[in-house]
């Protein structure tokens, strides 16, 4: 359902919640390489994901990403729609261009109950909180294809 921007952005932000703070900040390739994702992809990812206030970031010798109290209270909602943009929890699920409750797809009333359930979760669940309940393998560990 997420795309691979959002994927990678999602285990940035717990990368960096679980390894940064004011006083130490974290740059992309070391981020990249944790990861395992490309560097320049994920700079822009972590530059979009500052832009919306979601991470910090400093410039200079001593710059780089990192997240504050403030942005640890984010919520994992915000992380997404800040990628994928808020018509992911609202577009048809086969892609289709007419789908609606007037006009349903043939999945259109189990996808929203599935995404209902998705949005209430992610509103609800903070990157502190979600970072706390994740471990290291599982955040570097490799997406799939």
């Amino acid at each position: 359902m997420f795309s691979k921007s959002c994927k990678y952005a999602i285990r940035a932000v717990i990368y960096l919640a679980t390894h940064s703070g004011g006083s130490h900040k974290i740059g992309v390739k070391e981020v990249a390489e944790a990861l395992d994702v490309p560097g320049p992809f994920l700079a822009k990812i972590l530059q979009q994901l500052s832009k919306h206030g979601l991470i910090s970031s400093t410039k200079g010798p001593s710059g780089g990403f990192y997240l504050s109290e403030r942005d640890k209270s984010a919520s994992m909602r915000k992380v997404v729609e800040s990628i994928d943009g808020p018509d992911v929890f609202t577009s048809c699920i086969l892609g289709l261009p007419v789908c609606s409750s007037a006009h349903p797809c043939p999945l259109h009333d189990q996808a929203m109950v599935y995404r209902e359930g998705l949005v209430d979760m992610l509103t609800r669940q903070t990157i502190k909180d979600l970072a706390a309940k994740v471990s290291d393998e599982e955040v570097v560990a490799r997406l799939p294809g």
